[in-house]
């Protein structure tokens, strides 16, 4: 599987209806949407209200992203905001569980992601219990970041678990991602690349999607 989802968090906000059909006419396979609190991470985003436009204008699935606190307290409105998925940190809760649980019982993929600080071995327990788990491959709150080479050895250690256990789960990577670094990361084991300035920075968008998601 070679998914593709642009990061919305590198358009051009004072254009965003163009910008989302400019992806809607592309190969992309999500749309990614990050939500920062200024608390989990040191910058801030956006929250719900944008969520409302974002459904309105895109075909593809919303991928929310939350990098917050307290994660529990917002998930529910996230999915009824119309999230295709709801992912938040393992290092921001104790239990992932009842959250996880609240996502379900909206009918939404859950998501588990983790910082490149943080072990994917803690991702084991709950393989079989997530949709989908995203392994940053910088540190989450800032675009632009220059991807993280041992996330490569992550990857393949996730991706060997998965298949161990002849799970269904998704394994997606977020950060640093462009052309010259997709097909690696691809043939590492990942199942959904998010790009953000490497798509939204791009004079040919929709040619960038093409080439990274049949690399």
């Amino acid at each position: 599987m070679h998914w593709i989802a642009p990061s919305v968090l590198s358009a051009d906000f004072g254009c965003l209806k163009q910008e989302i059909e400019c992806i809607n006419q592309s190969e992309a396979d999500l749309l990614h949407v990050d939500v920062m609190d200024g608390v989990f991470v040191p910058n801030i985003s956006f929250g719900f209200p944008l969520m409302k436009p974002l459904k309105a204008y895109s075909t593809k699935p919303l991928d929310v992203h939350l990098m917050i606190v307290h994660p529990e307290k917002y998930v529910e409105r996230f999915c009824d905001a119309g999230a295709w998925s709801v992912g938040f940190h393992l290092e921001a809760v104790d239990d992932p569980m009842p959250i996880v649980r609240l996502i379900r019982q909206k009918h939404v993929r859950t998501c588990l992601t983790i910082n490149p600080d943080i072990s994917e071995e803690r991702l084991l327990p709950y393989l079989d219990q997530v949709d989908m788990v995203l392994l940053m491959s910088v540190y989450a709150g800032f675009g632009g970041q220059s991807f993280i080479p041992e996330t490569l050895n992550k990857i393949r250690r996730v991706r060997q678990w998965i298949d161990e256990r002849h799970l269904p789960t998704l394994l997606e990577v977020d950060g640093g991602i462009h052309l010259k670094n997709a097909k690696e990361v691809f043939d590492a084991g990942a199942d959904v690349l998010v790009a953000g300035s490497a798509v939204f920075g791009a004079k040919d968008r929709q040619e960038v999607i093409h080439q990274m998601k049949n690399c």
